[in-house]
């Protein structure tokens, strides 16, 4: 979301605008384009804290792409990602693709490609117990995806790398993410929600049923203390 909203100039006028206003109902026509000169101004420079560059522009795009796609098929027989009712999944992952539609460029690739996944981003502002969970054997054969490609695939070796690097009071990082070079500052949020993440794992008892899925996902090997 990040990276869509600041990285292109469409995208950044239209977020900096929403923000100028809603932050200051009162702003007159003359003010606004010092407000939203200044509201760019502070947030086009982080780009490279989220790892947002001409570098790793495609990565990103790449990722979102993907996920829309294994969302729409994922969502064409089911209301939420677990079945029918919103899950923590649901929540965790909604917000930032709001986000996305409500600005230019990700908003016209959501609506253009993913409808499912749009109408499920507006279900989610209102959500509702529908119906029941869904067993595991019907969620796998598209939901599976997700968890490989996108989880174990991308994000849990960022973040363990991003981890690592704190540990060792390294600004910076680079991973190899889909057979390529992925540089950015390191963040302390995000170790810490690995931290999280990790702890969760390992306060499961019984993990004879959840580790087969882990496994086949390669979410397991990440999820260890180290």
């Amino acid at each position: 979301m990040f990276h869509y909203r600041w990285f292109y100039p469409p995208d950044a006028d239209s977020a900096a605008d929403r923000i100028a206003r809603s932050m200051n109902p009162g702003l007159d026509a003359d003010a606004l384009p010092t407000v939203t000169g200044a509201v760019k101004g502070r947030m086009v420079p982080r780009l490279a804290f989220v790892g947002s560059s001409p570098q790793t522009k495609d990565a990103i795009e790449a990722s979102f792409h993907r996920q829309l796609a294994v969302l729409e098929a994922h969502l064409a027989t089911r209301p939420y990602l677990f079945g029918g009712r919103p899950a923590l999944g649901d929540f965790g992952l909604f917000a930032q693709l709001y986000e996305c539609s409500t600005d230019p460029t990700p908003g016209a690739v959501i609506r253009d490609r993913a409808p499912r996944t749009l109408a499920w981003i507006e279900r989610m502002l209102d959500p509702r117990g529908e119906d029941e969970w869904e067993p595991w054997d019907a969620l796998e054969p598209t939901l599976l995806p997700l968890l490989r490609d996108e989880v174990a695939g991308l994000f849990l070796p960022w973040s363990a790398a991003n981890a690592r690097a704190l540990a060792a009071g390294e600004k910076e990082f680079t991973v190899t993410l889909g057979g390529k070079p992925f540089t950015q500052e390191t963040q302390r949020y995000h170790a810490k929600s690995l931290g999280a993440l990790r702890a969760r794992y390992a306060a499961v008892a019984d993990r004879a049923t959840l580790d087969p899925i882990l496994e086949r996902a390669g979410c397991r090997t990440w999820l260890g203390s180290g």
